[in-house]
């Protein structure tokens, strides 16, 4: 039997009030979730139940009224260079090459790039000789694959990931999650993943958690045993639409979120 792996990141009672001109938001409630280290975990649930607020805690750039989060046994409080962050949109510098763009975190921060490093994940996500091209000029999947770099620039142990590939079409889709779990089979890196796919969700996944509608709550865990690495040729079985089938049941049976007021930030509660 192999060894239990250490935990890696802990949220601890998470709780997340927004102030509005129209009132407080509840976004999250009580929220406790343990991520195992090298672990790829997802998030789903209902539109608006608080997955992009609970990750942006976990990352540092959002504060929770109350409760914690923790990496590493070490309270985090402000971004943190072992989380690194990949977001919905690739949020590329028009003005500046795919190069400069990767760099930039660097440039913030007053610490210099490693230039293999660099080169290395450009190679290796497919971007290989594409570092002075301006991101105008780079597909919205190729933008991804430049946003991932950027995020493991810095080698972070902890990845989050906010439904990085909701805008792209379906075959580049289904390329990017095999180029992600290409990237954690060979790091190892702990994942934690936002996604409205639950097929998505579960094709990645070791587990799969659902939260319930606003204000968020975890409401079930699903282990995702299929062996890896997985081919999307998994996606056609019996077996794996059981899966989704049961998860996306477990998600219809949460209750809708109550109707948050118009001043509350947009995407806060998604």
């Amino acid at each position: 039997m192999s060894p239990t792996p250490p935990t890696k990141l802990v949220i601890d009672r998470a709780t997340k009030y927004y102030e509005t001109k129209s009132g407080r938001v509840h976004a999250l409630d009580n929220v406790s979730l343990d991520v195992s280290d090298h672990e790829f975990v997802s998030l789903v649930g209902p539109s608006g139940c608080g997955k992009t607020t609970l990750l942006w805690s976990m990352s540092g750039l959002h504060d929770l009224t109350s409760g914690e989060v923790r990496l590493d046994g070490v309270p985090v409080h402000g971004p943190n260079p072992n989380i690194g962050m990949v977001f919905q949109d690739a949020n590329l510098l028009p003005w500046r090459t795919i190069q400069k763009n990767l760099e930039f975190p660097f440039e913030i921060s007053g610490k210099k790039p490693d230039p293999h490093r660099l080169l290395g994940l450009m190679e290796r996500v497919g971007l290989g000789g594409f570092g002075s091209k301006m991101p105008r000029e780079l597909s919205g999947g190729m933008q991804q694959r430049a946003s991932i770099v950027r995020a493991l620039s810095f080698d972070p142990s902890v990845l989050l990931m906010d439904e990085p590939f909701g805008a792209l079409d379906a075959f580049t889709r289904d390329e990017m999650n095999m180029l992600v779990e290409e990237i954690w089979l060979e790091t190892r890196k702990t994942i934690v993943f936002i996604t409205h796919s639950i097929p998505e969700a579960v094709f990645l996944s070791d587990k799969v958690h659902v939260m319930s509608a606003r204000p968020g709550r975890m409401a079930k865990t699903f282990t995702i045993d299929f062996p890896r690495p997985r081919l999307l040729d998994i996606t056609q079985t019996r077996e794996f639409f059981d899966v989704v089938n049961t998860i996306k049941a477990e998600i219809e049976h949460q209750p809708r979120a109550p109707k948050a007021p118009k001043t509350a930030l947009a995407g806060a509660t998604q």
